[in-house]
């Protein structure tokens, strides 16, 4: 027994260490955040900041505060959407079996697989002689692009969870009267809470991350923060102190999620909402 606990205990240096490899750059993007502007150099990189120095935060919000509420509009009904979409595909391929469903469920997700350059030239097109004409470009456009690229994930992370749910308990409800909206509204809704925390946390990082859609479709007063932290960069001399503020600035909604989330979205990944 205590030649089995030493060794699981080896396991722990292997894990340490990738950690803090992986953590290495938060590191350098913190210190250099708190730095004066004549302390950043790439020789002292890795040394504390001799100062604490906020005005950096100050800057560098004042630059992005308008597209990270950007980022918020996109996001959220980016997210919601195509979480409520997923659930609904995912409840009638899993448990309202029609011809062709067998054909259509991996149609839907060979939607995975398309890369985004792959379509960046038709779906411009189609935005600009479909959506601008009726005011829908920019931030709803790439909202639009979001939910479509959403719906293979979700439906998939939904269906699988769907299946695991007994037959019987529909079939119950049915002899109660209920409908089909009905079975989804009073039982498999309540039941998909694992689900949706899982789907909703991963479309929210998905779409707070892009960068490709957000500095095609969008313009200068609808960048997200993605796109304006890059443009944060000047061209001749680079204030990096504040470029790493903003670093952190933009990434911090992220790691809120997943600080106050990670739990949730643990349990609803073992409660089989991504198995099958």
């Amino acid at each position: 027994m205590k030649k089995f606990r030493l060794g699981k205990n080896w396991l722990y240096i292997p894990l340490i260490a990738m950690a803090v490899f992986y953590l290495i750059p938060m590191y350098v993007m913190l210190v250099t955040g708190f730095k004066s502007f004549a302390e950043v150099d790439l020789k002292t990189m890795w040394n504390l900041p001799q100062g604490i120095h906020f005005d950096n935060y100050i800057e560098a919000y004042s630059k992005l505060a308008p597209s990270l509420w950007n980022s918020f509009i996109m996001v959220i009904p980016a997210a919601v959407i195509s979480s409520m979409l997923g659930s609904l595909n995912g409840y009638i391929l899993a448990k309202w079996k029609f011809r062709g469903a067998d054909f259509i469920f991996p149609f839907i997700l060979f939607g995975m697989f398309i890369p985004y350059q792959s379509i960046l030239i038709p779906l411009v097109i189609f935005i600009n002689n479909t959506l601008r004409p009726i005011g829908l470009g920019g931030i709803p456009a790439l909202i639009l692009a979001h939910i479509i690229y959403g719906i293979p994930i979700t439906t998939l992370t939904f269906r699988n969870y769907y299946a695991g749910i007994p037959q019987e308990l529909l079939e119950a409800a049915k002899i109660d009267g209920a409908d089909m909206l009905g079975i989804y509204r009073h039982i498999l809704l309540p039941l998909s809470i694992p689900s949706f925390v899982v789907v909703l946390i991963w479309q929210f990082t998905s779409a707070w991350n892009d960068f490709l859609f957000a500095v095609v479709l969008t313009g200068n007063r609808s960048w997200p923060i993605t796109v304006a932290l890059n443009n944060m960069a000047g061209s001749q001399i680079i204030a990096w102190n504040v470029q790493m503020a903003g670093s952190l600035l933009a990434a911090l909604p992220t790691l809120l999620v997943y600080i106050f989330l990670g739990r949730y979205f643990l349990r609803g990944l073992l409660a089989g909402s991504l198995k099958g």
